[in-house]
């Protein structure tokens, strides 16, 4: 059994994220050949070109948490349409400056979560234009744009409907599935 290490970001910075109700239900739904953690980006400054020729050791650090991953997981809201901000500046701190990209070749897939009965589908699409620049190859079925109802998922990131329980597990079995398609074509450089 291979076991695959896969980094998780929860796009929302706010400590009462639905999104990472919705992580934690994923990493207990993934198949045992899948270990995760989740990435912080939360302490990364505003990036600024300014940065490329000596990037502070906060940046390294979140660089290297991705470079030592076989994929990543994109679990995110959506805000005004699109990805949060943090979000948005986290991918710009991980593939800058040229030539250091830490997307490139990796694993990706995108997921989320929101009252809205679009469930984030907006932002999903925004996202993956920019994961499509960053060269992370990404799983474009099955999608999955859930709307949170109050009660669906716990606190501890248990699912309490059996058919979302069935859908997420069924997502995470394709990741899986995914990921082992990407590191067999694409291994590490």
């Amino acid at each position: 059994m291979t076991t695959y290490h896969v980094g998780y970001f929860v796009g929302s910075l706010s400590s009462t994220s639905l999104n990472r109700k919705l992580a934690k239900a994923l990493v207990r739904l993934a198949p045992k050949e899948l270990e995760f953690e989740e990435i912080s980006f939360r302490d990364l400054p505003l990036y600024s070109p300014d940065f490329d020729a000596n990037y502070p050791p906060v940046a390294l650090a979140f660089k290297d948490a991705i470079a030592s991953k076989d994929a990543i997981l994109f679990v995110t809201p959506e805000y005004n349409r699109s990805i949060p901000g943090g979000l948005k500046n986290a991918i710009d701190w991980a593939s800058r400056p040229y030539g250091t990209n830490s997307f490139s070749r990796k694993a990706a897939a995108v997921i989320g979560t929101s009252p809205g009965s679009i469930g984030t589908a907006v932002a999903q699409q925004s996202l993956r234009s920019v994961l499509s620049f960053c060269n992370a190859p990404q799983m474009n079925a099955p999608e999955a744009y859930i709307q949170f109802t109050p009660g669906l998922i716990t606190d501890d990131g248990e699912v309490t409907v059996d058919s979302t329980t069935d859908f997420l597990r069924n997502y995470m079995a394709h990741f899986h599935a995914f990921i082992v398609r990407v590191r067999t074509v694409l291994p590490r450089e």
